[in-house]
């Protein structure tokens, strides 16, 4: 089954970094984006964490957390935070509950390897749980401003 939007978001319970255990249910009453990436220190992993890092001021002024989610362990979350000085919170789902939950463990092709990964995705989730808008197979470019126009638009 694949989420769509209209759908009540999945809640999870998985490790962050910096909070121990959170869960869905640790930011009711917010807004949530929760966005899946493949890989920690990698370009465009990099690049998406720290535009919505640097952003995060326009986000918490919206009322909006933004949960950094890979299958990275908390160890790699930990160095990748200092690393780039990221501001949001990374989840680390090692046992591929979220991912799964979420259906952004795929099958993805690279140089003819077939090989099961992360799609990179996005998730709005609004102040009742419900998802407000996805976007699938993301481009990391005006991304971010993307998911903040629909933040005000909601």
């Amino acid at each position: 089954m694949s989420l769509k939007v209209g759908d009540k978001a999945p809640d999870f319970n998985v490790s962050s970094d910096t909070e121990g255990n959170i869960s869905l249910r640790n930011f009711k009453g917010k807004k949530a984006v929760i966005f899946f990436y493949p890989k920690d220190n990698t370009p465009g992993c990099t690049k998406e964490c720290v535009q919505f890092s640097e952003s995060i001021d326009k986000f918490t002024s919206a009322g909006t957390v933004v949960i950094g989610t890979s299958k990275d362990s908390i160890e790699s979350h930990v160095n990748f935070r200092q690393k780039h000085n990221l501001k949001i919170y990374l989840a680390s789902d090692s046992a591929g509950s979220m991912v799964g939950a979420y259906g952004v463990w795929v099958e993805k092709q690279n140089y003819g390897r077939k090989y099961m990964g992360i799609e990179r995705s996005t998730f709005l989730v609004d102040e009742s749980g419900v998802i407000r808008r996805i976007w699938r197979k993301v481009r990391v470019a005006n991304h971010v401003d993307d998911v903040l126009e629909a933040i005000r638009s909601m």
